[in-house]
């Protein structure tokens, strides 16, 4: 579910820019350093105080030493066979996907010399300019970095010539490439989104930024220290190497002091129902009378449900249960090998149809409320839809959070998607019977290599500074597997063929029609959402048969739905009904300052405003079987 003011994240994301503001940045050392006996760097600059070359020599040794250690950790899985030596299925993709565009342009001579001339042309007015600042001139740059682009935040970066050729340099050449790929008209719009994609992790990856000698932060760092900040970057890559399985698992934040059900997914609660795929938690009640109608709420399985109880500020669980709502939910099990043949149907029966089982036992109500949240949503969808079908009428309202049931318009997680690509995963799920956690962790990251990848990458392993800890990205490390079945089941009937919305898809006996389902729904978007877009979920609502309120929230996937009503951050639309064009409707919608939350319960309310004496958790028949957060949670993948 990880988001660009926001992580794979009808995928939650995991974490975006706007989820990080307010985490403590890492010291910066003085631009300015005196000198003293060292010169100047390139341009003229002062430059850091001369190393000692002696501790500097050890530290070189020490890196060779750790730079062993990491090659050992990679090396050693792949030697055991349990990792693959052939270059990755992504690689193999991204090459043919770049020769496509190379081939676009190579095509014809006119198109070859137009972007050669491109590039050529603003590298010589670069050159130029660089000339005019060596000789103490002050010319505007021919290429300036976003403002809000902290890699460049550094002055060196404007005012030592060196350094400013080099990020100018960059930025003419990524504009150029990211060029290339928008005039390939020839190309289909797959290839296209693709060939984009692979632009933007080359061009993050070889950003000056990145490396030693061409950062002036880092190049003042490290001679500072005589090396010592290579020396621990290489330490802890060795230890996230080997953490990794032979992969590097980034490092985004301390593990130390989190603790699943101590310091996170702390809402008290019993563990009331137990199987082979679910824990479903009751949460003890905080008022004296609750809304009779229960609340069953269906996570993600690509992400652990505590994103929705992260702490007591920040949990939605908490705030739904001191609002006077009974509230279930789903802790999905951390899927192995044994989970191969777990299919949609095992996940809708076991999963979501057994919550209402148990809801219903427990509350004696009829009836419940449902939220699923963006994957959990999709398959919420698929329930109701199923249920409409059969003729059974148990859900008194829906409410989706970043939920894409359409997928036309889908995020960005469908340049992962196509039938040559979903073979390979496949093929690699087939191995194991699971879609290991860390390719999902790792294709989240690369949807934003600015936001999850480089920066820690700089500051961890050249810096050498453990980041801070922060909840957000300790959840966002924390990830889970893919059953083989299930996920094939998911990737090919919605991403790759949208089968659910054209009415084609059959799951259980029953061929499903969203036009059936009357359930009043409450359908939530993110503005900034790059994994179930904004568009696209406008569009899925259009397919229910019943009233949906659709609403627009403030920020992205993971910081538009965890917005706490009391923070009072961001804003939310609300507007008319889910016709015609998007922006028509968000041309016409009205803005509310704060969390979409408040909104939020005053409509479940007035779906079944009834209340009840408040229950504690389980029954005679689902006596409790432990305390929340449960024991499915707690797996590592």
């Amino acid at each position: 579910m990880r988001e660009k003011n926001g992580h794979k994240r009808a995928l939650t994301s995991p974490v975006t820019a706007e989820d990080l503001k307010g985490q403590a940045a890492a010291p910066k050392l003085s631009a300015r350093e005196p000198v003293r006996s060292a010169g100047t760097l390139a341009g003229g600059s002062a430059a850091p105080a001369m190393p000692d070359f002696e501790k500097m020599a050890l530290n070189a040794a020490r890196m060779v030493e750790e730079a062993g250690k990491v090659a050992a950790a990679y090396i050693r899985p792949r030697e055991a066979g349990e990792k693959a030596l052939a270059p990755a299925a992504e690689a193999n993709d991204m090459v043919k996907t770049l020769g496509k565009v190379a081939e676009h342009w190579m095509s014809e001579p006119a198109r070859a010399i137009e972007a050669q001339a491109s590039i050529a042309s603003s590298m010589m007015a670069l050159w130029s300019n660089t000339l005019q600042k060596m000789n103490g001139e002050n010319p505007a740059p021919i290429a300036e970095a976003d403002p809000k682009d902290a890699r460049f935040k550094d002055p060196e970066w404007s005012e030592n010539p060196y350094f400013d050729f080099l990020k100018q340099a960059y930025l003419v050449t990524t504009r150029w490439a990211d060029g290339l790929v928008e005039k390939a008209d020839a190309l289909d719009e797959h290839t296209r989104h693709k060939a984009g994609f692979y632009v933007k992790q080359m061009a993050g990856a070889l950003s000056p930024s990145n490396f030693v000698p061409t950062n002036p932060e880092l190049l003042r760092t490290t001679l500072q220290e005589n090396g010592e900040n290579l020396v621990r970057g290489l330490k802890m890559m060795a230890e996230d190497v080997e953490a990794g399985h032979g992969d590097l698992k980034i490092r985004q934040s301390q593990t130390e002091g989190f603790e699943v059900g101590v310091n996170m997914a702390t809402t008290p609660g019993k563990v009331v129902f137990r199987n082979g795929l679910i824990e479903l938690i009751q949460y003890t009640p905080t008022t004296g009378h609750v809304l009779k109608v229960p609340l069953v709420i269906v996570p993600p399985w690509i992400n652990k449900f505590y994103i929705l109880d992260l702490n007591p500020e920040k949990s939605f669980i908490k705030w739904c249960v001191d609002q006077g709502v009974t509230v279930f939910v789903i802790s999905w099990v951390n899927p192995d090998e044994r989970h191969a043949k777990a299919d949609f149907e095992t996940y809708m029966k076991d999963g979501i149809i057994a919550a209402l089982d148990v809801a219903r036992e427990i509350t004696g109500e009829p009836k419940a409320h449902t939220i699923g949240y963006c994957v959990g949503g999709t398959m919420l969808a698929v329930t109701l839809a199923w249920l409409a079908a059969r003729g059974e009428d148990r859900i008194r309202s829906t409410t989706f959070l970043t939920t894409q049931v359409d997928f036309t318009h889908a995020g960005d997680l469908r340049v992962f998607v196509d039938e040559e690509q979903i073979n390979a995963v496949e093929e690699a799920m087939h191995r194991l019977g699971y879609l290991p956690g860390s390719r999902m962790a790792s294709a989240f990251n690369m949807l934003r290599p600015l936001d999850l990848i480089w920066p820690y990458v700089v500051n961890t392993y050249l810096k050498g500074k453990e980041p801070a800890a922060f909840d957000l990205l300790y959840w966002n490390s924390d990830s889970t597997r893919m059953p083989e079945a299930n996920h094939r089941y998911y990737m090919r009937n919605c991403y790759l063929e949208n089968n659910l919305s054209r009415g084609r898809l059959e799951l259980a006996g029953e061929k499903l029609d969203l036009g059936k389902v009357k359930t009043p729904i409450y359908n939530l978007a993110a503005k900034e959402d790059h994994i179930a877009p904004a568009r696209s979920v406008f569009v899925g609502s259009k397919f229910f048969g019943g009233p949906v309120r659709y609403v627009l929230g403030g920020s992205g996937h993971i910081a538009g739905v965890v917005n706490p009503a009391a923070k009072g951050k961001y804003q939310f639309w609300t507007g008319g009904p889910v016709t015609g064009e998007f922006e028509d409707w968000l041309a016409s919608a009205k803005e509310t300052a704060g969390s979409w939350w408040l909104d939020w319960i005053a409509w479940l309310r007035e779906q079944a405003p009834d209340e009840a004496p408040a229950r504690p958790p389980g029954s005679a028949a689902h006596k409790p079987l432990g305390d929340a957060p449960g024991d499915y949670v707690k797996v590592k993948a």
